[in-house]
Order: structure tokens, then C-alpha cells, then sequence
């Protein structure tokens, strides 16, 4: 049975409803909203069909063989495909009948750049009858920061994980992605069905995985894209992080791909920051998060060791959850309270390397161009990232001699009253499509 309005369409409507009020010569101008209801869009709304009643189970149920891995014999390379399977994109058991998409298992490095490692990921193409030479890609990385398993973007975009708000964020830019064409590949860094907690967090880590992405999009056959297919890396939030040191990586670590520009929005640039700005704030459940995920690569944090009894419970059910809702459930907590030491996780020492290791702007100059678009003040509760971070990575990539534009959003209260739709447009990255889209060629 087919629905003329999927819930997948009608939710991004709700999300982003209220009446858009332009800024003066904005840098990046919002766009309206028949540009995010566009004709790609209108005719998936159409065209979608129901999933059955044991598909949504299945796909809920988080169970696919799939993601069962093979041993490795050592001749792999980063990028090389361990297997692949056609798949329907599926969201609140609607699945649109305009996009093919495929399951990847791929092989990525270890933060050392050397260590072979498991990734999956999907990889959707819109029906558009664009020939595949004149196709773009897009690696895009969610605001997903998820340490538990069977969270992420391949379960997300079959049906799995249906209230994680990093799938719902990406709703809109997808759909404009979509409408220009954009094959979109995004990795779910790591196996997604690995029990062990995510190290989704550590970004040299999260910056192979998106690279070695790409190479797989680009290497399997059904996709039809070329290795010289002109890419563009975007990253938001957690998935921000990845972005970056993916641009900061790439010269050296994938030298062939052809990226010609990088969106990064609402990152954490400096992690003990992040500590000390979200602490006591609505997102001090995000903060126990990002501890969670920086420590499967950097084991001597042994983060149980130093938190209460009260921590360690919350530590140990965040390491089985998806960020929605349990990364919300310490809105105003201090992390002080969650610590023997009664010390601000920012000034532990055993985490110090960590923190350090993961600072961006640190690890090499971005080709690509970049654009920075992160909040300009930190007048929001959505303001976790303090805004003078975002400022000085873009310095720091300029004193670098990259080409960078920092456009900083609204994120403040008073916008969020009284222009709820250009509100969340910036916040989701909407507005930065089309300086994707102006920098291929």
C-alpha cells in the first residue's frame, strides 16, 4: 500500500515548520521551503511504499547477518569492499521507491593509520537518470554520536533505530543532496554490530573510516562512479569531527580522491572545552558520551575506574544506547557529580592524551576548501561548541594556507522564537548545500 504523505516527510516538515525570516545578505542564504520540498522530494512523497509488517520488525529486531565479518587475510587495503547487499532505505517503515541503496563492509585503519579495522556503511543514489559520470559524491558524516551498537547510519536508513535525532537531522540535507543528484555515502565507523562500545569520537579514527568510505563507494560497481568522481565531505556535530580530520588527512592518507570542499558544523574543536562548556548544561549527557567514545582507542582513560557508583551505572548503559534519548537523560548535571575526584573530566590526567590527540586543526592542511559553520555566539542551549573554537580552527586553517569560509549561523533564543524554520535549517546544514554544490566543477 502506497502513502501519498510518509511520516519520514511529514516529520522533517514538523521539525522545520514556521515561518522563514531572511537575514541581510546572508553567506550562506537559507533555503526556502520548496527547496527542501523539491520535486525529488514530491515524488518520493508518491511514490513510497509501506514496509510489511515483518520488515519493520526485522529491521527494528537489528539482527541482519550481514554485518557478521570475515577474517581478514592481510592483503587488504583500505577501501577494499568485504562484502556488499542491496538494500531498501527504509524510515519509520516507509520506504521510498527513489533511491537505491547498498550495505557496505569495508576495510579502514586504526587511529595509527596502519592497523586494519571493520567499517560498514550505506551508500544511496537517487533514480534520477543523471549518467554516472556527471554523478557527484557526497561523504556525509550524521551528527551521530552513538557509542552503542546497531546505531548508526546502515541501520538507521534501513529501518532500524528509529528515534535516533542524528537520522532525523540529516533528513534535509539528504533531501536537497538528492535533488541535485548526489550519490551520498555514510559510514557508520565501525562495524555497527560490534558489542563493544563505538570509539566514534576519536577523529583520526572517524577520518579514515568517512575516507575508506568514499574509496568503497567509488569501487563498487553498482554505484557506476569513476575514482576520479569529485567528492564533497560534510560533517556535523559528531560526524563534524570526522569531517575535519578527514580533510586534514586526506593529502597523505588518500591522496586520490578527488575532494573539493568540506562543510564542518557544530564540531567540538578542543575536547577538554567541550568538557568544561557542557558540563551542567542541557547536553552534560553528550560530555559522558565523548569520553565513552574516545576510550576503546585510548585505554588508559579507564573511565569506570575513576566515577562513582552513580557514573558507572550511567557509563555503563550509555555504552549500549543510541544517543536518543539516553544522551539526554542528564540535562543540568554537573560531570563534577559524577566523579570520585569531584574534578571537571577536563583536568583528569589520564584523559589528557586523549583530548590532546583530538584537537582539530592539528593534523595536517586541508586541500579541499572549507566552510566552518558553527554557531556565532553562545547564546543557545544548542550551543555546546563555545563559538570562539570554531573562530580560531578557521584561523588556525587559514595560518595553514587553506581557502576558508567561516559563516557562522544564528543559533540564539531570540531566532528560535521568531524564526523556528531558518533556525533549524542552519542548524541542520541546510544552507551549505549550495557551496557544495558551487565548488564542483
Amino acid at each position: 500500500m502506497r502513502r501519498s504523505l510518509p511520516c519520514v516527510l511529514l516529520a522533517a516538515a514538523v521539525l522545520l515548520a514556521g515561518a522563514a525570516t531572511a537575514a541581510a545578505e546572508p553567506v550562506n542564504p537559507v533555503p526556502g521551503p520548496d527547496r527542501v520540498f523539491n520535486g525529488f522530494v514530491i515524488g518520493t512523497l508518491n511514490s513510497a511504499e509501506n514496509a510489511s509488517p515483518q520488515e519493520k520488525f526485522d529491521a527494528l529486531m537489528a539482527n541482519d547477518p550481514f554485518y557478521q565479518e570475515p577474517s581478514l587475510t592481510g592483503a587488504e587495503k583500505p577501501g577494499d569492499i568485504l562484502k556488499s547487499k542491496p538494500v531498501d532505505v527504509m524510515f519509520l517503515g516507509v520506504k521510498p521507491t527513489t533511491v537505491d541503496a547498498h550495505k557496505l563492509m569495508y576495510v579502514t585503519t586504526a587511529p595509527d593509520g596502519v592497523t586494519p579495522v571493520i567499517s560498514t556503511g550505506i551508500v544511496m543514489i537517487p533514480k534520477d537518470g543523471k549518467p554516472a559520470a556527471e554523478r557527484r559524491l557526497i561523504s556525509y558524516q550524521e551528527a551521530n554520536d552513538s557509542v552503542g551498537w546497531s546505531c548508526h547510519p546502515s541501520t538507521q536508513w534501513t529501518g532500524g533505530a528509529p528515534l535516533d535525532g542524528s537520522s532525523w537531522s540529516a533528513l534535509g540535507p539528504l533531501a536537497l543532496m538528492f535533488d541535485k543528484g548526489y550519490a551520498v555515502m555514510i559510514s557508520d565507523v565501525g562495524n555497527d554490530a560490534d558489542r563493544d562500545p563505538h570509539g566514534v569520537f576519536v577523529g583520526s579514527f572517524a577520518g579514515h573510516a568517512q575516507l575508506d568510505g568514499a574509496r568503497a563507494a567509488l569501487r563498487l560497481p553498482e554505484t557506476g562512479l569513476a575514482g576520479n568522481t569529485q567528492i564533497g565531505l560534510f560533517g556535523i556535530a559528531g560526524g563534524g569531527v570526522g569531517a575535519a580530520f578527514s580533510a586534514e588527512l586526506a593529502p597523505r592518507y588518500a591522496p586520490e580522491l578527488n575532494i573539493k570542499s568540506t562543510v564542518l558544523e557544530g564540531m567540538v574543536v578542543d575536547p577538554a572545552n567541550f568538557m568544561r562548556v557542557t558540563s551542567g548544561s542541557v547536553g552534560s549527557g553528550f560530555a559522558l558520551a565523548t569520553l565513552l567514545g574516545l576510550e576503546p582507542w585510548y585505554p588508559e582513560m579507564r573511565v569506570n575506574d575513576k566515577l562513582n557508583a552513580a557514573g558507572r551505572g550511567l557509563a555503563n548503559f550509555y555504552r549500549t544506547q543510541c544517543q536518543v534519548p539516553a544522551y539526554f537523560g542528564l540535562p543540568f548535571v554537573p560531570m563534577e557529580a559524577l566523579f570520585d575526584s569531584g574534578r571537571n573530566p577536563a583536568d583528569e590526567p589520564d584523559f589528557q592524551r586523549a583530548f590532546q590527540n583530538n584537537v582539530l586543526g592539528r593534523n595536517g592542511t586541508p586541500k579541499s576548501k572549507i566552510m566552518i559553520a558553527s554557531c556565532a555566539k553562545d547564546d543557545s542551549p544548542m550551543s555546546l561548541v563555545p563559538a570562539k573554537d570554531a573562530r580560531d580552527l578557521a584561523d588556525t586553517y587559514r595560518g595553514q594556507g587553506a581557502e576558508v569560509t567561516y559563516a557562522p549561523t544564528d543559533c540564539g533564543m531570540e531566532r528560535f522564537i521568531t524564526d523556528m524554520y531558518g533556525w533549524g535549517v542552519d542548524l541542520f546544514g541546510m544552507q551549505t548545500i549550495d557551496w557544495i554544490d558551487g565548488n564542483f566543477e
